[in-house]
């Protein structure tokens, strides 16, 4: 039995709720983890110091943030593919490094051992006894100037016109220059593993399920790609495709992860890439990447 709370835990609990109230925060339990979302601000004109708080756009009161990010998405899909610049925006201050995002990345795409599109970085900040913990989620910067497809001696990896960097399964031929290349070290070679290797299960039904990737099915067979080929986010282009967020997105429990077209300057996210709290990996690269991190 789980512990029973006493009337000073509530009272802790309660005064806990007023203090974030007080900060323009309230919480919310999501699968027992403390969440914090941003409600309405101070009223302009406000004497409370926490008025001058840093704010994000938020979608309309009542309405999820991910039903606006849907609006967005369907408004972006009825433009030409030239006219879309799909970015990615990623809020470092509400990540809790659950990892539901690089779980259900795996489940979607089918992805075999030693492939995941999206790891989630668990960083250590200071020095004992002033330490901290940062996480950061990992997908593929889909760069504007992509080191990767410069090399590759076939052409299978380029760049579309939205700006999604995808990868030509059946072109490939698994050289890897472009995992050498990548300096995120984003990309990732299917060597054909399964979980159940060497074990009398293998392979299991859900091992050999066929791959949704580039909105085709690519059934997990010996000598068939994608196995023998280069693998990486594309920011789940077949669910872009169907007129749906990216796995990532959807599953995000602290509403962490942002999505949408920048060309669009009624989009959430066109908003949050222009916060002047947004980095971005390696700029000095010149790789101009469209995975933004607001710090």
């Amino acid at each position: 039995m789980g512990k029973r709370k006493t009337r000073g835990d509530v009272k802790e609990n309660a005064g806990r709720r007023e203090f974030l109230k007080g900060l323009g925060l309230a919480t919310i339990s999501l699968a027992g983890v403390a969440v914090e979302k941003e409600v309405e601000a101070a009223p302009q004109g406000s004497t409370d110091s926490t008025a001058k708080l840093p704010t994000l756009p938020t979608a309309a009161e009542g309405e999820s943030i991910l039903l606006r990010m849907q609006r967005d998405l369907q408004r972006a899909m009825k433009k030409p593919l030239e006219e879309r610049r799909w970015v990615m925006a990623i809020d470092l201050r509400k990540c809790i490094g659950c990892s539901a995002c690089t779980i259900a990345c795996v489940s979607e795409n089918k992805l075999p051992p030693g492939v995941v599109y999206r790891p989630v970085i668990d960083e250590e900040l200071g020095e004992y006894p002033h330490v901290s913990r940062r996480f950061i989620p990992r997908p593929c910067m889909q760069c504007d100037n992509p080191p990767c497809v410069p090399v590759c001696p076939v052409n299978a990896t380029y760049k579309r016109p939205d700006g999604i960097v995808e990868i030509n399964y059946d072109q490939c031929i698994g050289c890897r220059y472009c995992i050498t290349a990548c300096p995120y070290q984003a990309r990732y070679f299917d060597f054909g593993e399964n979980v159940t290797d060497g074990t009398p299960a293998s392979p299991e039904r859900y091992e050999t399920s066929p791959s949704p990737e580039y909105g085709k099915k690519w059934p997990r067979e010996e000598g068939e790609s994608p196995i023998g080929n280069v693998r990486k986010c594309q920011f789940c282009l077949h669910r872009l495709n169907a007129g749906m967020l990216p796995a990532c997105v959807t599953t995000c429990v602290g509403y962490a992860t942002f999505f949408g077209d920048a060309n669009d300057h009624e989009s959430l996210v066109a908003e949050l890439v222009a916060s002047p709290r947004v980095v971005r990996l390696k700029e000095e690269l010149g790789t101009e990447p469209k995975t933004y991190y607001l710090m």
